[in-house]
């Protein structure tokens, strides 16, 4: 569509306006919602919050600009959903496009990009307004323009079309539509999009990608996302090949359909079968294979068990394509079992503390069915990102030839280090806004009861050498925290994954590379033998002596750190023993298998994670204490020659595609 000013100007639709055509009732609010008046509050109005301490960080703490207790539900009163692309208002009613998938995020397209303008364009039918919005960095919201939508009959129809500029938008803000129907008839919105001048775009034409989903026994799930991707027309058109890395023994190939979705793809689907080499082993396989057939710009890593929204990749890739360098662009995650909460979008990286965590004043599960963009404050201003997490993250093929690969080290970190790592060699990550996908949280996983634990702590550690200077000693009072607080819950096992853990990380680098095909096998190994790590069907384990009753405390932030202070203690220098019980005490819930629990406990049940068994917790002090004196000699050991450690780690080629070429072709099965 030309430009007044410019008449040759070309432009690309960068943003689809998109609803969800399965699932409505769970993911309605993401996209689409009847308009109420946005409320904020003093904490949201007041410069000064922070300095006040009403928020976070930035003084706007998640809702501080909504009513908690009003929740956005879907009213078929007001609008129902016609397609992917089109939606209706009922005659009298309003809605709003200030939703998570549906906003344009503004400030990351004047941050990142050249592009200074962006139009919005739609195809209205029947009798209404059609209102532009935008927002700021402290979440005011102000019209823009009102758009006439009349037609004057049913079956006609005409297009709206309107240029905003990005001023005054660098620190945030995202434009929007509110749609009004008039008292008699209908409004119809069908094809509405936000376009960009294509003069502003780095790339000299509209790119591809490929995709890399790496599967271990989740043939179901994987198949379910590769036949998302196949029925996206719009998509396809953009896609080289998915990458299915398959390193299980159930295989994707064996569920029912996957001939017939192969077929249908074609080319677009590479089936690719491995030893289990982790997430790491097979996110690094299809980024391996992307660069080898230099085809694709980009290859967007993808978690084979999460619900994408197709659109969010397209709207990745477009984003990547105006970005004024290469950039990694991620996006968010919504839990898989409650549809409208954000889990997060983007982390940050302390270097002191070596442990990442949510951006400052973007806390993790912000439930926008309860909170809604409009009375979200916090949630309109950019944020800046250390990384993006792996359950979709877009990665120029350029970068992957730069810097690497992922580091073999099977799970854990590797995304993050990856961040870091592109973050060193000049590249960012935007975690963007409208896009995300659904997966599955972590409610029911406790990675110090798994033999995950060893993962969590040497492959922290290994990032920490390589990104972190000496470290102080918080340092060594959280690692023997980790280990006393394992201790505090009985879970010895995981004391001993972390000893293990240290012994591999002091090894040296070279280490972690010969034992990368045999880890998981040596992990599970050293795990074995421990009461908490052996699992019991519940009738067979004896009754416990009596119930377990959870303790009900009301204490301030000094209070629990008192507790703190006398279980950790009390556990230190405890002298029980649950290791000769022939019956339990109690029998504990997962939920309630905390630090403070087992205070004078020293025999339990204990609930696993998925809830599907048992495990006979014991105590067994002077083990406890032995295992105690020897990872804090390890600790010690990192500490006092940290320098030299980390000068090995740096100095070695991890993650080069000549070692993962090597690694891959000792995989083949």
């Amino acid at each position: 569509m030309p430009n007044a000013k410019n008449p040759q100007e070309q432009w690309e639709v960068v943003n689809r306006v998109v609803y969800p055509v399965k699932d409505r009732d769970l993911t309605m609010p993401l996209y689409a919602v009847e308009w109420t008046r946005p409320r904020l509050t003093e904490a949201a109005l007041d410069p000064l919050a922070h300095v006040r301490g009403k928020g976070p960080g930035n003084g706007l703490a998640s809702g501080d600009g909504a009513d908690a207790g009003v929740r956005q539900t879907i009213s078929r009163d007001v609008f129902t959903v016609d397609g992917r692309t089109s939606i209706t208002v009922k005659p009298g009613k309003r809605i709003s496009l200030c939703t998570f998938f549906n906003a344009f995020p503004a400030s990351y397209w004047r941050r990142w990009t050249a592009v200074r303008t962006v139009r919005f364009t739609a195809t209205v039918r029947g009798e209404g307004t059609v209102t532009l919005h935008k927002s700021n960095a402290r979440g005011f919201i102000a019209p823009v323009k009102d758009l006439p939508a009349s037609t004057p009959a049913a079956a006609q129809s005409h297009t709206i079309s309107y240029d905003m500029p990005l001023k005054g938008m660098l620190d945030g803000g995202y434009f929007w539509f509110d749609a009004t129907a008039g008292d008699d008839r209908p409004l119809t919105i069908i094809d509405a999009a936000w376009s960009v001048p294509v003069s502003a775009r780095r790339t000299h034409e509209a790119s591809t990608l490929s995709i890399a989903i790496t599967t271990f026994n989740r043939p179901s799930y994987c198949h379910n996302q590769l036949k998302a991707i196949a029925g996206e027309p719009a998509l396809r058109e953009r896609l080289d090949t998915v990458y299915c890395t398959d390193q299980g023994t159930d295989l994707v190939r064996d569920q029912p359909g996957f001939q017939d979705t192969a077929a249908d793809m074609g080319g677009q689907l590479t089936y690719l079968r491995q030893r289990n080499l982790g997430g790491s082993g097979g996110f690094s396989r299809g980024m391996f294979e992307t660069v080898r057939a230099n085809r694709s710009d980009y290859v967007l890593l993808l978690d084979d068990d999460a619900i994408s929204e197709p659109e969010s990749i397209l709207r990745a890739l477009n984003f990547a394509d105006y970005t004024k360098k290469p950039t990694l662009v991620g996006g968010g995650m919504f839990h898989l079992d409650n549809r409208t909460v954000m889990f997060t979008l983007g982390e940050h990286w302390n270097p002191v503390t070596n442990m990442h965590g949510p951006v400052i004043g973007r806390p993790y599960n912000h439930d926008f069915a309860q909170q809604p963009l409009a009375e979200s404050p916090n949630w309109h201003q950019r944020i800046e990102t250390d990384y993006n997490a792996w359950w979709m993250c877009l990665i120029p093929t350029e970068v992957v030839r730069e810097i690497g690969l992922a580091m073999p080290v099977f799970i854990k970190h590797d995304d993050i280090e990856y961040g870091l790592r592109a973050r060193r060699h000049g590249f960012r990550t935007v975690s963007l806004p409208g896009v995300a996908v659904w997966h599955q949280a972590w409610h029911d996983k406790d990675p110090l009861r798994t033999w995950e634990e060893y993962f969590v702590l040497r492959n922290r550690w290994i990032q920490g050498v390589l990104y972190c200077d000496k470290p102080n000693w918080h340092f060594m009072r959280e690692m023997v925290a980790g280990d006393v607080n394992a201790g505090c819950k009985l879970t010895y096992s995981a004391i001993a994954l972390r000893h293990k853990a240290m012994v591999d990380l002091l090894a040296g680098p070279q280490h972690i590379v010969d034992t990368f095909p045999t880890i998981i096998a040596d992990v599970r190994k050293a795990r074995e033998g421990f009461p908490d790590s052996t699992v019991i069907d519940v009738d067979a384990a004896p009754i416990p002596e009596r119930l377990f009753i959870p303790k009900q405390r009301h204490l301030g932030r000094r209070g629990i750190s008192l507790l703190l202070l006398r279980t950790y203690l009390g556990t230190l220098l405890g002298r029980g023993n649950g290791m000769k019980s022939t019956r339990p005490q109690v029998m504990v819930p997962y939920k309630d298998a905390f630090w403070t629990t087992f205070k004078g406990i020293d025999s339990a049940l204990v609930t696993t994670p998925d809830g599907d068994g048992v495990e006979w917790f014991r105590r067994d002090s002077r083990l406890y204490r032995r295992m105690i004196r020897g990872n804090a000699r390890l600790y010690m050991k990192l500490y006092r020659n940290w320098g030299k450690i980390a000068k090995a780690y740096r100095r070695y080629d991890f993650a080069s595609i000549g070692r993962w070429e090597r690694i891959f072709r000792d995989a083949e099965v």
